[in-house]
């Protein structure tokens, strides 16, 4: 099998000239011949001025650099797309399957032995992960990690749990416009992802869950001089799996290694927008990965992590706590520990070597959970056929059962337009529907299903409704807020039948999600039903509104699964 520079040769018809070529173009750089001789470790820059989360990419990548060259191989840097979640018009959701195919082609183009993927920002490490599943090359992921926290007035900030706080707060004018400029500039006071477990955490603890990356990696504060090092320790790693040809992602991402992601999922209040990436990934890959499972699995699974949105701390006090390993000893028979890792090593081997911490309170034991149950549940019922998601662990608990009257926006410009309408006839026993916000119908899935409380509820004191949508929300985020309902609404989804003044019942206990309202109104409603003209696109937003999924088969496009599942029928 062909090694290093010799991989994937262009194709002129003489893979001998191709060879030629390559080198005469390689040298131009000023490479040598034992240079090119080595193992090819091939290393993602997804560094952009536009991405903030992303800054200290440059110098992981020196690091990652340091790494493979000390253990003889041969470092090749190339640039692919970088998402930020906060500059991605119109979602960073909508471009997740580009950066994965763009990824995947350019690892598949050029050659290397090996490949480190470095990201952070939410949509990247999914968008990487599926890339390096489909591929099934030897990689390493390197998470830029999370910012260190920030202060304000002696309290502890954290974006974005506390931007959204706060943001509530001016809202309901009890911050004003000066103070909260003055916040604004220290809630994310460093470079480096959101340091609650929103997103991109949780898709941090998942990939070291998975094995993909090394011990610590989610954990560790994006400015700190062990960042660098597991950088360099990762370069390492991918150069001796350049030579030993594995371990490959197949090998790594396998039905238990899901179960487990699942586990920590559910143990660490993870962010929503993880089972759809997990599934995604699930589904690169031969294997399944169901909602039924996932909430089996939080059904067992309780909440250990004291993280915001659904505790008091921070990812770096997670950190400091002994991280992803001393949460896998503490989940002990929950996780399949014989799961092994890109270092060699076992799970059971990474939770055994864990730090034990006196004192420490952010990793609570099986006996003192934060929750008793995990951070997920799955809904169904006649709202939800296909299913949705509720964050429990982040949800008002007198909410959790609750019977209220729809208030429908059709739209997220309906809802913007009308939210703090003071004619608006809202209660805070009502129950905020938002439509057309699914996969197609906004187009991208918007983090829209954090739907803000009406003013003049905020201003008099109301903090939390209970408020569905087929959008997502921040993994951040807190409330009662059901999302991902399937079916959307713009495929004909009963989501769309909702009209104001319905009664909707929501029993998160009883796993349902139901509109009050009988077949016959429904079917009445469902005949009226007037399908939108479609709208006029081109490029890559065609591509999208043509290929995409549904919430519950992770948002990919449909002829990205893996081959074994290409006759599937979804969207």
């Amino acid at each position: 099998m062909a090694r290093g520079l010799g991989k994937g040769l262009t194709s002129y018809g003489d893979d001998g000239f191709s060879l030629f070529l390559r080198k005469a173009f390689i040298k131009a750089m000023g490479y040598s011949d034992d240079a090119l001789s080595r193992p090819i470790v091939g290393i993602t820059n997804t560094y952009s001025d536009f991405n903030p989360c992303h800054g200290n990419v440059p110098q992981l990548i020196e690091a990652v650099k340091r790494g493979v060259m000390l253990s003889g191989g041969m470092p090749m840097v190339f640039p692919t797309i970088s998402i930020h979640e906060s500059f991605a018009h119109p979602t960073s959701m909508f471009l997740r399957n580009l950066m994965a195919m763009d990824t995947e082609e350019m690892i598949r183009a050029q050659p290397m032995d090996s490949v480190v993927v470095i990201g952070g920002c939410d949509k990247t490490l999914p968008a990487q992960i599926m890339a390096a599943a489909s591929v099934d090359l030897p990689t390493v992921v390197v998470p830029v990690g999370p910012m260190v926290i920030g202060h304000h007035k002696g309290e502890a900030l954290g974006a974005c749990t506390d931007c959204r706080r706060l943001w509530g707060a001016h809202r309901a004018d009890t911050i004003d416009a000066e103070e909260i400029e003055v916040i604004n500039g220290r809630l994310a006071p460093s470079v480096g992802t959101c340091m609650v477990m929103g997103t991109a955490s949780t898709m941090a603890c998942i990939t070291e869950t998975l094995g993909l990356s090394l011990p610590m990696s989610a954990t560790v504060p994006a400015p700190h001089a062990e960042r660098v090092r597991i950088a360099e320790a990762s370069g390492r790693t991918a150069a001796r799996m350049a030579v030993q040809g594995g371990p490959r992602p197949s090998e790594l991402l396998t039905p238990n290694a899901f179960r487990n992601a699942a586990t920590v999922m559910q143990a660490i209040g993870g962010s929503t927008n993880g089972i759809i990436h997990l599934t995604a990934i699930a589904n690169r890959t031969p294997h399944r990965f169901e909602l039924a499972e996932l909430d089996e699995i939080g059904r067992r699974v309780p909440v250990l992590v004291d993280l915001k949105p659904s505790g008091a701390h921070y990812m770096e006090h997670f950190h400091h706590a002994g991280g992803v390993p001393r949460l896998l000893r503490e989940l002990d028979d929950l996780i399949d520990l014989d799961a092994l890792t890109v270092t060699g090593e076992t799970l059971r081997d990474i939770a055994r070597a864990a730090e034990d911490v006196p004192g420490q309170d952010v990793i609570r034991p099986r006996t003192s959970p934060i929750k008793a149950e995990g951070s997920m549940a799955v809904l169904s019922g006649n709202l939800a056929p296909g299913g949705a998601i509720i964050k429990q662990a982040a949800a008002s608990a007198h909410l959790l059962a609750h019977t209220g009257r729809a208030i429908v926006f059709h739209s997220v410009a309906d809802m913007i337009a009308r939210i703090d309408d003071p004619a608006l006839d809202v209660t805070a026993d009502d129950v905020l529907v938002l439509q057309n916000a699914g996969p197609k119908g906004a187009p991208g899935m918007p983090e829209a299903g954090y739907l803000p409380i009406p003013k003049k509820l905020a201003r008099q004191g109301v903090k939390d409704m209970v408020r569905i949508s087929d959008a997502r929300m921040s993994g951040t985020a807190f409330g009662t807020i059901v999302l991902h309902i399937t079916p959307e609404s713009a495929v004909g989804g009963p989501l769309g039948l909702v009209e104001t003044g319905d009664l909707i019942r929501l029993d998160t206990a009883g796993r349902r999600i139901d509109l009050l309202v009988g077949e016959e109104e429904l079917a009445r409603r469902r005949a009226a039903l007037v399908a939108p003209p479609a709208p006029i696109e081109r490029g890559y937003a065609r591509l999208y509104r043509a290929s995409v999924l549904q919430a519950d088969e992770g948002c990919d496009f449909d002829f990205m699964r893996h081959p074994s599942r290409l006759d599937e029928t979804g969207g």
